[in-house]
């Protein structure tokens, strides 16, 4: 059996870098604890002081099928490029580069349009196909492929 996988990143605000993935994915915010209406009733239950109340945050894709991602506050600052990074599949399988360059540069607009900072554009060469790479609002650097 696989192993379930979580991306987890490091985030400044939580859960303002949770609703810039959850709209630039298409994925949810996740629902609090059964019992509770909202996570602020959660919180409450819990003794969960107002200004501690943006530690963590998490989406999910309401499909079921890509991962889960976690957010959760660290006092640092990014400091360097990534080791790794998300690949938005937004043209798989379409083959016609121009076409394809097409439908990377709609979708870099309308990311650009929720926060993210568009960095550079690769042009389809050799075995790449083309893609276009953006730092989402905390300066994770992610590609359009």
């Amino acid at each position: 059996m696989a192993t379930t996988v979580q991306v987890t990143f490091d985030a400044a605000d939580p859960a303002a870098l949770s609703r810039f993935w959850a709209d630039a994915l298409g994925y949810e915010l996740d629902a609090p604890p059964a019992g509770f209406e909202t996570w602020d009733a959660f919180l409450d239950a819990r003794g969960v002081p107002g200004a501690e109340r943006n530690r963590a945050s998490a989406i999910h894709d309401p499909e079921g099928v890509g991962p889960r991602l976690f957010f959760h506050q660290v006092p640092e600052g990014k400091t360097a490029k990534n080791r790794v990074h998300l690949d938005l599949r937004k043209a798989p399988g379409v083959t016609d580069p121009a076409e394809r360059m097409r439908l990377l540069e709609v979708e870099c607009d309308r990311l650009v349009g929720l926060g993210a900072t568009r960095l550079t554009r690769h042009e389809p060469v050799g075995l790449s196909l083309g893609f276009i790479v953006l730092r989402d609002p905390e300066c994770n650097e992610f590609c359009l492929d």
